[in-house]
């Protein structure tokens, strides 16, 4: 498979990396912020009108954490399937907005619930979003000790996605946190390499592992203000590159 060029905007279609969190909001008290998803939803319809293929891969840390779960002694694999349904209620929501502002979009669930979304089937999404319509991944990988962010490098790699767009609390990749070190020094564009050797934290190994071998770059943005999301989805400058040599 050839390489391709460093910055891939603007691209044909990519898939976005919602957290849970991010539909909650910092200050909100409900698990999922209607005015938050509509804003999203709002964002995407924009987007999307330009003739962008997108998917959506989105956590579910707003409601349940499964490592967490785990960690106070809940066995991992359950506490992990209570997280693939946590993805659902968000994935649902996000369907309702959407389709509040007339996008047509669906969701596909690695886990069979036929009367709440469709099964995921890698050909029927494919031939969803060859239509235009935009498919909302639910239930991670379908299978426990895999986090959304391997389910969005599974997805991008299965859909042949020009880039995933990761929605953070950050502005973009650091070479430390930057929440905790004011002279954190943010990076504009790093390759693949760069970040294994400095350490970076873009993603967790495996997903990192999946994007790096499959040529898939990644676009880590701050998802909190007014059009950011739209700017990524537009494939303007906006955050930090991680791209291959």
């Amino acid at each position: 498979m050839p390489i391709p060029k460093k910055d891939p905007r603007p691209f044909k279609r990519a898939i976005l990396k919602l957290s849970g969190e991010a539909l909650r909001g910092k200050d909100s008290k409900d698990n999922i912020s209607p005015e938050i998803v509509d804003r999203i939803a709002r964002e995407i319809r924009e987007a999307v009108d330009t003739g962008l293929e997108l998917g959506i891969v989105v956590g579910g840390g707003n409601f349940w954490r499964g490592a967490s779960a785990s960690a106070r002694g809940m066995d991992r694999a359950t506490a992990d399937y209570v997280g693939m349904l946590a993805t659902v209620m968000n994935a649902l929501a996000l369907e309702g907005a959407l389709e509040h502002h007339g996008v047509s979009c669906s969701v596909q669930s690695a886990i069979e619930m036929k009367n709440v979304a469709e099964t995921f089937i890698r050909r029927k999404a494919q031939s969803q979003l060859d239509s235009g319509k935009v498919v909302i991944f639910a239930a991670g990988t379908g299978s426990p000790f895999f986090s959304t962010d391997t389910t969005s490098a599974l997805r991008a790699s299965e859909m042949g996605a020009d880039v995933i767009l990761k929605a953070t609390q950050v502005d973009g990749v650091y070479d430390s946190d930057p929440r905790k070190n004011p002279d954190a020094k943010r990076y504009e564009t790093v390759t693949f390499h760069e970040c294994i050797s400095q350490r970076l934290n873009v993603m967790d190994a495996t997903a990192f592992s999946l994007c790096m071998d499959n040529h898939i770059p990644i676009i880590v943005f701050e998802l909190a203000p007014d059009g950011n999301l739209s700017h990524a989805l537009r494939g303007q400058p906006i955050g930090t590159l991680v791209h291959g040599e």
